[in-house]
């Protein structure tokens, strides 16, 4: 940061002034545009949701268009504005901003703010990713499921505004940190690609038990002659029945448990207990398989608590399987693909009690089931775990680029 040192000894050694983002620009909230609203060519469009799925800190070309009908009719942000996503079901992503590097103007919707500014565009983009930022933001967040900010309340926060100067040389350091940042998690992705397909072989080698010679695998039997398999239930509507009381019972969501994860620790909901005899309850060791969108996946529940329609509920297998060797047989490429097939075609595929209860497993001897548990389990703390391995390390660059980022925009202030 030598060089952005001595831009600042030389232009403001004094200290830099902190202005509130109202002084130095103003928002202006987008209208009309909805997502059924957008083509594939026309006038340049931005949705506030592609802010939170497709953006970055700054682009120079739009994803979307509109016509050039409703294009006239839309509020639009001029070359240089950020467009800032107002609303999220995540606090975190509230007030995500873009800055709008394009040539020229583009449409944008109503749940999103333009912020029309002195200041450089990636300047401004990367301070609202900053801590400093988000800490500000946080008292200004309103609503509940949907959470919002104003353009009246980001108005009121304070950003440093050193000289122009300061601004372009920290924007060059942060695109070249991002770029190197960027350039290293593409490198570690791909290994860690190249990790889960070595497990999918491994496992999917070590669960062909008609390839392997000398197993002592003498039957092959539908899942639900040896589990219990039942459906979810949900207390309706179930909104009446969350509650913070300690004599709640934990109610696992599809949010609980992480994609390729293993286990359910902990929820973010309980409901009572009323809602808890009008649902599903599992105990720990029990396993529950999603029944819908991204159906099929098996995790392994630690806690005692109640599930909804959208999962499956598998307990009473112990004489059987051994747990960890049922959860990689139900994650194996064979059970998934036989999943989709008995799922049907259709738009919305799922799974059901009686499709899972008939699937055909294999079921060896339990020493033999400990045996190729072990050697997965290894594969798949590496690959999965997130505090080991590849994943983490992918989390140790990220925090060293946000924190080198928010060092870069930390000034002292002028008296």
């Amino acid at each position: 940061m030598s060089s952005v040192d001595a831009l600042i000894a030389a232009l403001c050694s004094s200290g830099v002034e902190y202005k509130t983002l109202g002084e130095v620009g103003e928002f202006i909230r987008g209208n009309g545009l909805q997502k059924s609203d957008l083509v594939d060519s026309g006038v340049g469009a931005i949705h506030y949701g592609q802010i939170h799925t497709h953006y970055g800190t700054w682009t120079r070309t739009t994803k979307s268009f509109v016509s050039e009908t409703l294009g006239s009719k839309l509020r639009k942000a001029q070359p240089g504005d950020l467009v800032i996503a107002t609303t999220s079901e995540d606090d975190q992503a509230v007030a995500k901003a873009v800055a709008w590097l394009g040539e020229a103007a583009v449409a944008v919707s109503g749940d999103a703010y333009i912020y029309r500014h002195q200041l450089e565009p990636k300047y401004v983009s990367y301070f609202f990713q900053t801590d400093r930022f988000q800490d500000q933001k946080k008292s200004f967040i309103t609503g509940t499921k949907v959470r919002r900010i104003s353009g009246n309340s980001l108005a009121r926060i304070f950003v440093p505004v050193p000289p122009l100067e300061i601004q372009q040389e920290i924007v060059a350091i942060l695109d070249r940190f991002s770029k190197l940042e960027a350039e290293l998690e593409a490198e570690l992705e791909a290994e860690l690609e190249a990790r889960h397909r070595q497990y999918r072989h491994y496992r999917d080698t070590l669960l062909n038990f008609s390839a392997q010679t000398g197993c002592r695998v003498t039957k092959t039997i539908a899942l639900g002659e040896l589990a219990t398999i039942v459906r979810g239930a949900s207390p309706r509507p179930i909104r009446q029945f969350i509650t913070k009381d300690a004599d709640g019972v934990p109610w696992i969501k599809i949010g609980d448990v992480v994609a390729g994860g293993k286990y359910i620790t902990n929820t973010k909901e309980k409901v009572t207990v009323e809602g808890a005899s009008k649902s599903r309850r599992i105990q720990p060791g029990d396993f529950i398989l999603s029944n819908s969108m991204s159906f099929g996946r098996p995790y392994i529940s630690k806690i005692e608590g109640c599930i909804h329609d959208g999962w499956l509920a598998i307990s009473d297998f112990s004489e059987s399987f051994e747990s960890s060797f049922l959860y990689h047989l139900l994650r194996s490429d064979s059970i998934q693909a036989e999943f989709a097939r008995r799922a049907g075609s259709g738009t919305v595929q799922n799974l059901n009690a009686d499709i899972v209860k008939g699937i055909a497993v294999p079921v060896p001897p339990l020493d033999e089931q400990k045996r190729i548990a072990s050697i997965l389990d290894s594969f798949d703390v590496l690959v999965n775990d997130l505090s080991s391995g590849l994943p983490a390390e992918i989390g140790a660059r990220r925090q060293q680029y946000e924190y080198y980022r928010d060092r870069l925009m930390m000034f002292k202030e002028a008296a």
